[in-house]
C-alpha cells in the first residue's frame, strides 16, 4: 500500500472518529459501562497517545540505516475485537474527567506530528524498508506501523459506538 493511500485512510477514519465525537456531552465522554471499560473519552485519549508514540518509534526507527528483513503483516486481525489486547501502561487513559474541545485538541495535535513527520520523510520507500519492534505486534515495518493506526482507530470507533448506545 502506497503512503498516499495509507494517508487517505487516516484522513478518513479520523474525520470519522471527530464527527462521532464533536456533539457529544462530558457525560456521554466520560461514561463508562462498568469500572473496568473505558469511557468514550478515555478511548480518544488512548488513541491520541498511541499516536503521539507511534511517531517516537517511528522518529527512531528511520535513523537507522540498516535495510530490514521483516515482511508486511496482514494487519485485518485488528479488526476483530473478538479478541482483546491489553493497552501498554504508556498508552493508558488516566481518569481525569474530558471535554470534548480538549480531546478533539489533543487528537489534532497528535495528528499534526504524524503528518509533520511523513511529510519529512524524503524517500517514503524507507517506511517498507525500516522496522521498529512494535509492544504487542512486535518486528514491524514502519508502513504497517503507519497502517496499524488507522486500523486501531477503526477498532476502537466500533468500541465508541457500543459506548453511544449505553
Amino acid at each position: 500500500m502506497e503512503l498516499q493511500e495509507i494517508r487517505q485512510h487516516l484522513k478518513v477514519t479520523r474525520d470519522g472518529l471527530l464527527e462521532m465525537i464533536q456533539d457529544l456531552s462530558e457525560e456521554q465522554l466520560n461514561k463508562r459501562k462498568d469500572p473496568r471499560s473505558w469511557s468514550i473519552g478515555q478511548v480518544c485519549q488512548h488513541l491520541s497517545r498511541t499516536e503521539e508514540l507511534y511517531v517516537m518509534a517511528i522518529k527512531k526507527a528511520l535513523k537507522s540505516n540498516e535495510e530490514s528483513p521483516v515482511e508486511n503483516k496482514p494487519l485485518q486481525f485488528m479488526l476483530d475485537r473478538s479478541h482483546k489486547w491489553e493497552a501498554p501502561d504508556i498508552a493508558r487513559p488516566t481518569d481525569e474527567i474530558v471535554r470534548a474541545e480538549s480531546i478533539i485538541e489533543k487528537l489534532h495535535h497528535s495528528r499534526e506530528r504524524l503528518n509533520e513527520l511523513l511529510n519529512a520523510v524524503e524517500d517514503p520507500s524507507l517506511l517498507n524498508r525500516r522496522h521498529f519492534t512494535h509492544p504487542v505486534f512486535k518486528e514491524m515495518l514502519l508502513s504497517d506501523w503507519v497502517r496499524s493506526l488507522y486500523l486501531h482507530e477503526q477498532r476502537h470507533m466500533e468500541q465508541i459506538k457500543e459506548g453511544l448506545s449505553l
